[in-house]
Formats: C-alpha cells, sequence, structure tokens
C-alpha cells in the first residue's frame, strides 16, 4: 500500500485504539502505522513514523491531545491531526484546532464518515461544524483588523476565499489554472500579511471580512 494514507491513533483506550485500527484495516486507501496511549507516546511515535494523519483523543493521561498537538507543531510535524473527541468535550476542540487541528470528529462517529475525514484532511481541507467556527469567530474578534486585508492582492483574496471554501492547494490550483507551488506561495504570503498562524484562522478570517470563493 505503497500510495495509502498513513494513519496514527492515539488514545488511552486500548479498546478504542483496536477498533479503529480494526476498521481502518479494511480500507483499501487506509494503512494504521502504529498506534499510542498518551499524547506524549503519540509526539514520540509521530516523530519515528511520520505519519499523514493523526488520530488524536483529548483528554489523556502524561500529555492530553491539545499540548501533543502544540508539541507537533513546535516539532515542525507535517502530520494533519484529526481530533476525536466527544459532545461533553466540545469546549476542548476550540484550544485543539487554535493549536493546529485540521478539523475534529466525534467518538460515535459512523465508520464510513471517519474513513472520508481521514481521507478529507489529508487532502488539505478543514473540518468544522458552524457552532465551533462560530466560537473560532468570537475568539478572533479582536486579534485581526479588517485593515490588514488591503495589503492583498486581488489573486491572493480570490485564493484566500478557496481556502474559506474548503479547498485543498491542489484544488485551487487547479480552479485558478496556476501550479500548485504558485498557490503554495500565495497561501504563505497572505498568512503572512494577516499575521495568522495557518489555514484555520485564514478561513475564519475571510468567513468573518466577507471574502468567498
Amino acid at each position: 500500500m505503497a500510495d495509502a494514507i498513513k494513519v496514527l491513533v492515539v488514545d488511552d483506550h486500548q479498546v478504542v485504539r483496536r477498533g479503529l485500527r480494526t476498521f481502518l484495516e479494511v480500507q483499501e486507501d487506509i494503512e494504521v502505522v502504529g498506534e499510542a496511549a498518551d499524547g506524549a507516546e503519540g509526539v514520540a511515535r509521530a516523530e519515528e513514523l511520520r505519519p499523514d494523519v493523526v488520530l488524536m483523543d483529548v483528554k489523556m493521561p502524561v500529555m492530553d491531545g491539545v499540548e501533543a498537538l502544540r508539541r507537533l507543531r513546535e516539532l515542525g510535524n507535517p502530520a494533519r491531526v484529526l481530533i476525536v473527541t466527544s459532545f461533553t468535550e466540545q469546549r476542548t476542540v476550540v484550544p485543539a484546532l487554535r493549536a493546529g487541528a485540521a478539523g475534529y470528529v466525534y467518538k460515535d462517529v459512523d465508520p464510513e464518515a471517519l474513513a472520508g475525514a481521514i481521507r478529507s484532511v489529508h487532502a488539505g481541507h478543514i473540518l468544522l461544524q458552524p457552532e465551533v467556527a462560530g466560537a473560532l469567530l468570537s475568539e478572533e474578534e479582536n486579534n485581526t483588523g479588517q485593515g490588514r486585508g488591503s495589503s492583498l492582492t486581488e489573486r491572493e483574496r480570490e485564493v484566500l476565499g478557496l481556502i474559506a471554501d474548503g479547498r485543498s492547494n491542489r484544488e485551487i490550483a487547479r480552479a485558478l489554472v496556476l501550479s500548485e507551488k504558485t498557490v503554495k506561495t500565495h497561501v504563505s504570503n497572505i498568512l503572512m500579511k494577516l499575521d495568522l498562524a495557518d489555514r484555520t484562522q485564514a478561513a475564519l478570517w475571510a468567513v468573518r471580512h466577507g471574502v468567498t470563493g
């Protein structure tokens, strides 16, 4: 499975890890390359195995999922992190997204929907539900101003609008008839000009300021 999406499962419950592995291993395009029982072990395993996607629980001993996310970003690990949480832990989703998560799913997610979520974040999409996007927008309200948007070129605004639509770099390149390398340069310039940390914040900025694809 040379082209399979490599997944690391990080959860402190062995039954959960075993269940996720059992389901994911029957997906032809997904390969579970390892497991970890807490955030610290998850960071170490992610550095060792270099997975494409990490399924990360939030509440774990030793190091929780949010801190593990921060450590992965500090280390420059490129893995896309999909938070696995419960409805009762929804308040922890916002800090996780701010720490760099590409999205989240609930623990009772339909198995096929979970596989779809893994494929989606691997493709570069951001998975946000309206209530969480609203909470993030509220937190960002006083941090970024409309004035910064005036420094964006017309092409950068087009790219930003497509980011807000959840498009990956490859999809943006196709839509605007650009190379993927050029799109990556535009994304980097957008983040720098708006003083934002990642695509999630860029998408939220675009929604709040009416920039659409």
